[in-house]
């Protein structure tokens, strides 16, 4: 196999990993809604319009799990959720902000 298709085939399979992470339907919008600071649950959920709970919560898993995302949970009644961007998270901010601007110019 030549040089060139094995580099190749490593930035398809970064590509695929980064989209893993941050490539569900919703969690572009979720990270977007995060940039203001650290969000309720159900801030979440209002803030993102057609997503449903199930959805919310398997894409913050997914992320908590990938590191973009803090969940933290209060003890309280009922249990009070807040999620928060890490620092991973905030790097994303630049990269979807150019993203939303494209899809202005060239989707919408």
């Amino acid at each position: 196999m030549s040089e060139k298709k094995i580099k190749k085939n490593e930035e398809r399979c970064a590509l695929q990993e980064i989209l893993s992470v941050i490539g569900g339907k919703w969690s572009m919008s979720i990270i977007y809604a995060l940039f203001s600071g650290t969000k309720r649950f159900s801030e979440l959920e209002r803030l993102i319009p057609g997503i449903n709970t199930r959805m919310l919560v398997k894409e913050l898993k997914n992320m908590e799990v990938n590191g973009i995302v803090i969940r933290k949970v209060y003890a309280t009644v009922p249990p009070t959720v807040e999620y928060t961007l890490t620092a991973k998270g905030e790097k994303l901010e630049p990269i979807i902000n150019e993203l939303y601007k494209w899809g202005l110019e060239y989707v919408g």
